[in-house]
């Protein structure tokens, strides 16, 4: 176990790591961030920012000298600097689950090997690839980046073959090519493993995008994915034992009339799980901060009937909530808003 007063160290300078330094230091815990970003929204709630690339040894070298643990809050970062790190420090989620999580191709493969059920995928190198794959899928169908994709960014929609020049111009390799899913909903299973194998698990959210980014989860969730939950719980959980995963961990899902289509997954703490801040008895952060300080892990039981998550996206008005009973306000501390941006969330508790 981790005692209070030791460091976590905190790779991302956005929003998560944000919140994991909030709940780091309602534990007792200092936090200590490194980012290269000019402004950083998580040194606000840290202990202490450095400010460097990741793959600036010197600067690993020194955080590593100065944390106890590390973690990360985003995915998209070079595992190279995550596995260097780990060789000198404790890092949770281990380097293995970083290194599936980011590459679509890696991740489908893993998934399939443990009895996952990706969407019909192949992976596309060319555009000749490309062509080839469209002839298997068929269309609708979206093109996919490997690597670095978040939010709908790095994808484009091929409704027509003709589509497929422009996709690829888009694009470009390396990437996957998916086939359109029929699903009635989106949820994610969030679980949260210990250093000792222990799980826990949240209800699954029910998640709606729009424009590709998420705007509200509800809980509980429809019957319809409900019916699925055990079966995408399942999953994540052999995914987390199979990596050895400490921390928690986000998988999406389609709930289909075949049963529950894996998505992606996430090695973190995830948007769709913001609303167990207020909505559950322990936090997906602090279950987190427990989780990698080898602590035990909290009760994830709803503290009411309904909990419901809506992002601020742009410049959505936050101010009337306020004054509503049981509306809890985030705001994450960033500068102007701008179309497409996460400025914060709201969480309603209906108890």
């Amino acid at each position: 176990m981790l005692a209070p007063g030791s460091t976590i160290g905190i790779l991302g300078g956005g929003q998560l790591g944000r919140m994991l330094a909030v709940a780091a230091a309602q534990l007792g815990y200092a936090t200590h961030i490194l980012a290269p970003d000019d402004e950083s929204v998580a040194a606000q709630t840290a202990s202490q920012l450095t400010r460097a690339e990741y793959d600036d040894r010197d600067a690993l070298a020194a955080f590593a000298g100065a944390c106890d643990v590390v973690t990360y809050e985003f995915e998209n970062i070079d595992v190279a600097p995550v596995e260097w790190l780990a060789a000198r420090v404790a890092v949770h989620p281990a380097p293995a689950g970083l290194r599936v999580a980011q590459d679509r191709i890696a991740e489908k493969r893993f998934v399939e090997t443990v009895g996952g059920r990706p969407a019909p995928w192949t992976a596309v190198a060319s555009e000749a690839d490309l062509d080839a794959a469209i002839a298997r899928i068929g269309c609708p169908a979206i093109l996919k980046t490997t690597r670095f994709g978040y939010d709908g960014k790095g994808q484009a929609v091929i409704a027509r073959r003709e589509d497929a020049a422009s996709a690829w111009a888009a694009i470009g390799g390396p990437a996957v090519l998916e086939g359109f899913v029929t699903f009635s909903h989106e949820f994610s299973i969030l679980i949260a493993r210990g250093t000792d194998g222990a799980t826990v698990r949240y209800a699954p959210p029910h998640n709606v995008h729009h424009e590709a980014i998420l705007r509200s989860s509800t809980v509980p969730a429809p019957a319809a994915i409900r019916d699925q939950a055990e079966a995408a719980t399942a999953l994540a959980c052999r995914i987390a034992a199979e990596l050895d995963y400490v921390g928690v961990l986000a998988c999406e899902f389609f709930a289909t009339a075949d049963g529950p289509v894996f998505n992606e997954m996430a090695p973190r703490v995830h948007n769709s799980g913001h609303w167990t801040i207020e909505g559950a008895e322990t936090s997906q952060f602090e279950n987190h901060i427990r989780a990698i300080c080898g602590l035990p892990l909290g009760s994830t039981a709803l503290t009411g009937t309904q909990v419901r998550l809506d992002n601020l996206i742009g410049d959505d008005p936050w101010q009337p909530a306020l004054a509503e009973a049981g509306a809890h306000v985030h705001l994450y501390g960033k500068g102007a808003p701008r179309p497409g941006r996460k400025m914060g969330h709201i969480t309603r508790v209906t108890r």
